[in-house]
């Protein structure tokens, strides 16, 4: 397990996150992975996503930001795993979170909140 957060810099991440509404109910599941590029405490933790186009300057244009939560980092198994038109092979870690929505719908204009709660339970794969 990891335990600072600089660790995780540099390495490959499969993502699989669960959304769910304000009465607990699954809204959705996702798979994402990529290259963790920078680590913050205060900002989280941030990856360029795999299978994103790149900017004319080579720079790829998709990024995700993870909480900084650690718990929920666990050394992945060995294999290859779909995550949108792309592929990760041999993942360095594999991350969940469950992601719920705090309030109900909201008038427009206003933003919806959702909490991050790390899945701290090794995941099943296969």
């Amino acid at each position: 397990m990891l335990t600072d957060i600089s660790q995780c810099l540099n390495k490959s991440v499969l993502i699989g996150l669960s959304y769910f509404n304000a009465q607990d109910k699954l809204l959705e599941q996702k798979c994402l992975g990529g290259t963790v590029v920078r680590v913050d405490k205060e900002q989280g933790i941030t990856i360029i996503l795999a299978g994103q186009a790149k900017q004319a300057d080579g720079a790829a244009t998709a990024e995700f930001i993870l909480p900084s939560d650690l718990s929920c980092w666990f050394i992945s198994p060995k294999g290859e795993f779909p995550v949108g038109n792309s592929k990760i092979i041999n993942p360095d870690y594999l991350v969940t979170w469950d992601v719920y929505q705090t309030k109900e719908n909201k008038a427009d204009g206003e933003q919806q909140w959702w909490e991050w709660i790390p899945r701290t339970t090794p995941p099943q794969v296969g």
